[in-house]
C-alpha cells in the first residue's frame, strides 16, 4: 500500500474490544482513512470493556457505518479499499464470512473484500476452539483471509496489558501492509544459551 490507505475496521461481541479500538487510534494516527461498522453486540461488548459509548466509538473513525445500512459504500467492490480487519471477531460472524453470509454489513463489506482479493484480517477470539470454528477458520484461510488470534508475545518482556495489546496491534497492521507499522522484530536470543 503506497500510503497508509484505507481501511474497514470492523467489531463483533467476543471479548478485546481494545483490539478494534487501538487499531483505530493507530490507523488515525499513521494517517490511514478509517471506515468503521460494528455490530450491536460489538458495541455492547466496546460499552462494557472500555466504557466508551457509539459516538466516543465513532470519532474515532474517519466515517462510521450503522451495521444494518447494507446499501453503505463498502457493501461494494466498486468503493476502493486497501483491506479490512475484524477485531475482535466473533466466532459468529467468523461462520458468516467462512459462509457467505453477508447478512449485515460487517459480513458484507468481508465478503466484498475477499471477492475485490483485498486483504482481510479476522482477530478471531474464543478459547477453547471446536470443531466448528476450526473449519470455519480453515474456509476463511482458503477463501484468502488472514487469520489472527490476538495471542500475546511474551519474547519482548511487556510489562504491561498495553503493550501485549500495542505488540499485537503493530503485528496486525504489518499484515495489512500499511505504511508506518512497527512491529517489534524477534532479534535473537542474545547472549547465546
Amino acid at each position: 500500500m503506497g500510503a497508509a490507505g484505507r481501511i474497514v475496521v470492523g467489531i463483533t461481541g467476543a471479548s478485546g474490544a481494545v483490539y478494534g479500538v487501538r487499531l483505530l487510534q493507530r490507523l488515525r494516527a499513521l494517517g490511514a482513512f478509517t471506515e468503521l461498522v460494528v455490530t450491536p453486540a460489538g458495541l455492547l461488548n466496546v460499552h462494557h470493556e472500555l466504557g466508551l459509548d457509539r459516538a466516543a466509538l465513532d470519532a474515532l473513525a474517519d466515517r462510521s457505518h450503522a451495521p444494518g445500512d447494507i446499501g453503505a459504500c463498502i457493501a461494494s467492490g466498486s468503493h476502493a479499499v486497501d483491506a479490512m480487519v475484524v477485531a475482535p471477531c466473533s466466532m459468529r460472524s467468523l461462520a458468516a464470512i467462512a459462509h457467505g453470509l453477508s447478512d449485515n454489513l460487517l459480513t458484507r463489506a468481508a465478503d466484498v473484500t475477499l471477492k475485490e482479493r483485498r486483504r482481510l484480517l479476522l482477530m478471531v477470539r474464543e478459547t477453547p476452539l471446536n470443531l466448528a470454528h476450526l473449519r470455519n477458520m480453515t474456509a476463511a484461510t482458503e477463501m484468502g483471509a488472514i487469520v489472527f488470534p490476538p495471542l500475546p508475545a511474551f519474547y519482548h518482556r511487556p510489562a504491561t496489558v498495553d503493550a501485549l495489546v500495542d505488540d499485537t496491534v503493530e503485528r496486525a497492521l504489518a499484515l495489512l501492509d500499511v505504511r508506518g507499522a512497527a512491529p517489534q522484530a524477534w532479534e535473537g536470543l542474545r547472549g547465546g544459551r
